[in-house]
């Protein structure tokens, strides 16, 4: 790996530019001085790598439907309807996602880990404070695989054209208005919906932010907020934990679908692509696909292997297993009662002690890369590290 060092941004740089999560509880900086090189041919990898993918779940979310494999997949049952509701009605439209790959540098082959295709952090980061690095150094900001802000620009858009010309949005635009939520008191996540809301405006919506206690919900009319009715709720707050904390709110949100009265982003199916139990039914439908690690609902016999909980997120609900089943990392505190999914092991690119993880970001295409650092299993202390193209 290329790794070079950069001079750091200062504290209060940061914070001018909106990033406040810059110090982890070790008193650590989360930003990394440095930045990874890779080629303009490893760039295409990640920008291809992610327009296949998603096509493949795509197929793979038909598949789980035709076959009625939501129980296979975790789903809770309460969220089924608006998963079909939401999938067979194209206003539905997915905004963004994240997908976590291993190896793709130094000729290594690229493999899909994951994809966070629901309620996706290290946005802002990605976008914005990568570019920053490189041009707070005299490095060419532009040299980066990261047009993150203006492909999101685009599918704000095609929210309203339903498809990838966007030129007709300024003529069939009636006024329509996002209202953006998360949780009080996550720096992060308020910062992401925000930054969200931010490029939303820019496309050319009305918006306003709330926090998600405060939006009012109606069966029959949608979504509130100062009285005044939104088209679109943007809720950075994942579908799975709606259901389970929160079960009366699913069916007053299952109920505005079923009404019309509001659209969700990021739709309901997107849970489909969230579940890691769905890269066993993509091993399945793409058996030996060269992006894909054999993943299964039972153990791997005789293989390095990594078992996940079906909606572990940050690192938890993880075991990784040598060939002979014996542990070398764990982080299962949470999620004990996710189903689990069992995946060939498969190791992240590394520097030293460390390993770095890329992060490609889509949508409705591949539009940006950044990379975390950490030890076997990346968790919530994992750090965030700028890239560039050499």
């Amino acid at each position: 790996m290329h790794i070079t060092p950069l001079n750091p941004l200062t504290k209060d740089t940061l914070e001018s530019i909106g990033l406040s999560w810059h110090t982890d509880v070790d008193s650590t900086s989360y930003i990394e001085n440095e930045m990874v090189e890779i080629s303009q041919e490893e760039a295409d990898r990640f920008y291809d790598a992610g327009n296949e993918l998603y096509d493949m779940f795509c197929e793979a979310g038909q598949y789980v439907i035709d076959n009625n494999l939501f129980f296979d997949l975790d789903i809770p049952v309460s969220l089924i309807p608006m998963i079909k509701q939401s999938w067979e009605q194209e206003v539905h439209w997915h905004l963004y996602g994240r997908f976590d790959f291993a190896g793709g540098l130094d000729g290594v082959p690229l493999k899909l880990l994951e994809f966070n295709a629901d309620t996706p952090t290290m946005l802002y980061e990605s976008a914005l404070i990568q570019w920053a690095m490189l041009k707070a150094n005299g490095l060419d900001e532009n040299a980066q695989f990261n047009n993150i802000y203006e492909a999101l620009e685009e599918n704000f858009k095609r929210i309203i054209t339903l498809g990838a010309d966007t030129s007709r949005f300024s003529e069939i635009y009636e006024g329509w208005k996002i209202l953006f939520s998360c949780v009080s008191g996550n720096d992060e996540e308020e910062r992401t919906t925000r930054f969200l809301q931010e490029i939303a405006r820019s496309a050319g919506f009305e918006t306003e932010f709330a926090y998600i206690d405060e939006v009012q919900f109606s069966q029959d009319e949608g979504v509130f907020f100062n009285e005044c009715n939104y088209e679109f709720l943007f809720k950075l707050l994942p579908w799975e934990s709606i259901a389970i904390d929160e079960p009366e709110l699913a069916m007053l949100m299952r109920s505005i679908m079923e009404n019309k009265a509001g659209i969700f982003l990021n739709p309901a199916y997107t849970l489909l692509f969230q579940s890691k139990r769905i890269l066993k039914i993509l091993w399945d439908l793409f058996p030996n696909h060269p992006l894909l690690l054999e993943s299964s609902f039972t153990p791997l016999q005789g293989k390095a292997q990594v078992a996940k909980a079906s909606f572990g997120r940050e690192g938890q609900g993880i075991e990784i297993f040598d060939a002979s089943s014996k542990i070398l990392a764990q982080n299962t505190a949470e999620y004990q009662n996710c189903k689990r999914v069992y995946q060939a092991y498969h190791e992240l690119n590394r520097n030293g002690e460390f390993y770095y993880q890329p992060n490609v970001f889509f949508a409705y295409e591949s539009c940006g890369l950044g990379f975390r650092k950490g030890g076997l299993i990346l968790d919530n202390y994992a750090k965030f590290v700028s890239h560039t193209i050499r």
